[in-house]
């Protein structure tokens, strides 16, 4: 008899739908840490695992769309206090797989927190930012108000991009906005997004309004890009990935906005202004007639 032990690794689940499936084709990919040390398995996100995610976003966003402002103002600050609640968990994510110092992990929470508030803060008030009384000819009222765009894909395409961080700033836009999303976590460092995704149930997200997926974005950029049901997309990536983006959604007429690699997530007048809600709104105009 020994005292040594094999010790379990997790294998981290897809989420979709509220749930916390394997992926459909039973593969998983490594997950190492900073030393290259195996810590974690990953499932293996498919095409129909995409499909599927994207069912239940669709599904699910006459809903959260439907929802009052202030409700999904409530929901997002409730998905706030669970991270404040993982604190320890979020830092050591983001310590353990990318090398960060305890300091710089700290750091990169604290703003994904308070980025989050951020944005719970502006559920309710953008419309007031890119809508529009206008003025016309006539004895008429016209009314140009932000509206979601329906089901938004948003994909962490770069390694070195700040994984919890960017996660969050890619998928609260969006979803603040009321779209329903289907988010690619950081291919090699997903820990920070599967945490969040751990915590939305408890914080009262509808199941499908936010669905996480890991895989490998080579792999799932083509099929993002031709899905017929993704209304638009929000990517940072390399330029072998946004190159598939654009072009593959150009035949469909998709939204992409890709952001650069070195994409700075620090930047907190940048990454908490309202207007990057616009790419994931339509605008809709109202005439109506005013008293003679």
């Amino acid at each position: 008899m020994t005292d040594q032990r094999l010790p379990i690794l997790k294998t981290w689940k897809l989420f979709m739908k509220g749930a916390y499936p394997r992926s459909e084709s039973g593969r998983t990919l490594p997950l190492k840490d900073a030393r290259g040390a195996l810590v974690a398995h990953l499932s293996h996100a498919t095409r129909k695992d995409f499909r599927d995610a994207v069912e239940a976003a669709r599904a699910a966003f006459p809903a959260w769309s439907g929802a009052t402002a202030y409700l999904r103002s409530q929901i997002v600050y409730r998905l706030a206090e669970m991270l404040e609640g993982r604190r320890a968990d979020l830092a050591e994510a983001v310590r353990c797989t990318t090398g960060a110092t305890k300091r710089a992990a700290d750091d990169e929470v604290n703003a994904s927190i308070d980025r989050t508030v951020s944005w719970a803060g502006w559920c309710d008030k953008y419309p007031m930012v890119l809508g529009s009384r206008n003025p016309v000819a006539g004895p008429y009222h016209n009314f140009s108000m932000p509206e979601p765009g329906g089901v938004c894909v948003c994909v962490h395409g770069v390694a070195d991009a700040q994984p919890l961080l960017g996660f969050l700033s890619l998928v609260l836009p969006p979803f603040c906005a009321g779209n329903a999303v289907v988010a690619i976590a950081n291919t090699r460092h997903p820990l920070g997004a599967l945490l969040v995704a751990e915590s939305a149930p408890t914080a009262d997200i509808p199941a499908g309004a936010l669905n996480v997926l890991t895989g490998d974005a080579h792999e799932l950029a083509g099929w993002i890009a031709g899905h017929r049901d993704v209304d638009s997309v929000h990517a940072i990536a390399e330029p072998a990935i946004a190159g598939t983006l654009r072009l593959g959604s150009a035949e469909n007429l998709k939204r992409v906005h890709v952001l650069p690699a070195d994409e700075d997530f620090t930047d907190t007048d940048r990454w908490t202004n309202p207007r990057r809600l616009a790419p994931f709104v339509e605008t809709k105009t109202i005439w109506h007639p005013s008293a003679t």
